[in-house]
């Protein structure tokens, strides 16, 4: 027992690594101390709850590491992230154990394999219930030279790429024969190799425009949302003021402007006006990106929208917007596609728990939108990405297939305070841009604004509690990758790959029984 709680400890470290500021490659062999536990147990009932409770452990264990920060914003919100997050994992590894004491080690892998994968595609794509934050795939945020075939796969082929380097880790440990241990290197080594010769090889594009990105590094809990509305545009005015002239987009933090703004008078409320004003003074060929809470209200004495709220009589949707302002021409709107579960998003049993949930802003069922808007200004076509919009690849491949040719992330950051929630996120954004080969700008309240590149790497950046304007030449690409074209096929493809794979088990446990297979 004493060993397995060893091995338990080690497989959440070795995971934990990328999560809390290292590299990604521990994660290549973060599951084989688990896996070393199954292959020690048999094919009982009870050998099997006892996987379970050191699966459950170590999943436990992992996310509790990784995601305690949350902890900032809503103390339910750590647990409900440990709680569905460990529940998929789960799925896939017990699946695998049982499987594994009863059919041939190829089926057992087959079916570990396409079921992580599977499952982290289906918590992915779920609209209201999803935190995809430890896809194994993440890990190599932080070494984006790695991973330079993302543009091809999306994170979900770095999942399996994990998954394939523990197996064929276990397999070399287990057999200590040097082709075992040729073949794990190989699978290790070979998707680097060739990440490296896409990321020398990679020629960027040579159209390019002049964007800056502002920090005003604002206090989510004791200024932003306390101050007056005058002061928190006078604050914007002053850094638009430190932007250059000549600049074509800014990007300002997701909720900047104040207040709630009714969509029908967006044209006419005071803080786009005013910044808006200030464009024609001293920048008339910019277009600034901002973050706003915006309310539709409908005329209809009908529920319009399953997310509308009702009071006053009628019905209304209240969103985490984007907008576009210009010197020249009305205000543009995105909404925000994907929603923070807990906070944005409220699933029948959360929502009795918003009085918990302080992130400083904006809380409660938002509305949500299912297209992507893009923002134009005359070569620049920008797809205005909102906070966690970061971390789901199939977001940004929405804007791209409607034609943006470079990325804005809007973020607020500041809720989670000074812990490793803000720095994944901006390094999350830095796979996105591999996965699109869309140059990022990003501006956060307080957290990390800068710039990443399509090939990932980060050209500048202003860190936690540092308040400034960056500005920098940010390439345009209108070329489209094939995980932009496909989305994330791996996903689909192990989707398939487990159904068929538990068919196959099946019919092989049938025929064994009826003795046709030894």
């Amino acid at each position: 027992m004493q060993r397995k709680l060893i091995y338990c400890l080690v497989s959440i470290v070795l995971l934990s690594v990328a999560w809390l500021g290292g590299l990604g490659f521990t994660t290549l062999v973060g599951l084989v101390p688990l896996l070393l536990i199954s292959s020690s147990l048999g094919d009982s009932a009870r050998d099997w709850w006892r996987m379970a409770g050191w699966a459950t452990l170590t999943f436990v264990g992992w996310n509790v590491a990784t995601v305690w920060w949350i902890a900032n914003a809503t103390p339910i919100g750590p647990v409900a992230a440990t709680f569905f997050s460990s529940w998929w994992m789960m799925v896939a590894f017990m699946l695998f154990h049982y499987v594994s004491k009863r059919a041939p080690k190829v089926i057992a892998y087959t079916i570990l394999v396409a079921a992580w994968v599977a499952t982290e595609h289906l918590y992915t794509h779920t609209e209201v219930i999803s935190f995809p934050w430890l896809a194994l795939g993440n890990a190599f945020s932080q070494s984006p030279w790695a991973v330079q075939w993302y543009s091809l796969t999306g994170v979900e082929g770095g999942s399996m790429w994990v998954m394939l380097c523990n197996i064929a880790t276990l397999e070399a440990w287990q057999q200590r024969t040097r082709f075992s241990t040729v073949r794990a290197v190989t699978v290790a080594v070979v998707p680097v190799v060739a990440s490296l010769i896409i990321y020398w090889s990679y020629e960027p594009s040579s159209q390019s425009a002049t964007v800056a990105v502002v920090q005003p590094n604002v206090d989510c809990y004791e200024e932003k949302f306390n101050n007056t509305a005058e002061a928190q545009i006078q604050n914007l005015q002053t850094l638009l003021a430190e932007v250059p002239s000549a600049a074509d987009v800014v990007v300002m933090p997701e909720t900047a402007l104040p207040g709630t703004i009714d969509e029908e008078e967006l044209q006419l409320s005071p803080a786009v006006s005013r910044l808006r004003e200030a464009l024609r003074q001293s920048h008339p060929e910019t277009m600034v990106a901002v973050g706003a809470s915006t309310v539709k209200i409908y005329e209809s004495q009908q529920r319009p929208t399953a997310t509308a709220r009702t009071g006053m009589g009628f019905y209304y949707d209240v969103y985490n917007s984007a907008v576009a302002i210009n010197g020249d021409k009305e205000a543009d709107l995105h909404h925000k596609m994907r929603l923070v579960i807990g906070v944005e998003a409220m699933p029948a049993f959360v929502s009795q728990l918003d009085s918990f949930i302080d992130l400083g802003g904006i809380t409660g069922q938002l509305g949500r939108n299912d297209e992507a808007t893009v923002f134009h200004k005359r070569e620049v076509v920008a797809g205005p990405a909102i906070c966690y919009e970061g971390l789901y690849g199939d977001a940004f491949a929405r804007f791209v297939r409607k034609g943006a040719n470079l990325m804005l992330v809007m973020s607020n950051d500041g809720w989670w305070g000074n812990t490793p929630g803000h720095k994944r996120l901006f390094d999350f954004c830095r796979l996105r841009a591999i996965e699109t080969r869309r140059a990022i700008a990003r501006s956060a309240n307080t957290g990390v604004s800068g710039f990443i590149t399509s090939r990932g790497d980060v050209r500048e950046r202003m860190d936690w509690d540092e308040r400034g304007v960056l500005t920098d030449e940010v390439e345009l690409s209108e070329r489209l990758t094939p995980y932009v074209i496909y989305g994330d096929w791996v996903g689909r493809m192990s989707l398939l790959m487990s159904f068929l794979g538990i068919m196959y088990f099946s019919a092989y446990r049938i025929r064994r029984r009826n003795h046709l297979v030894d």
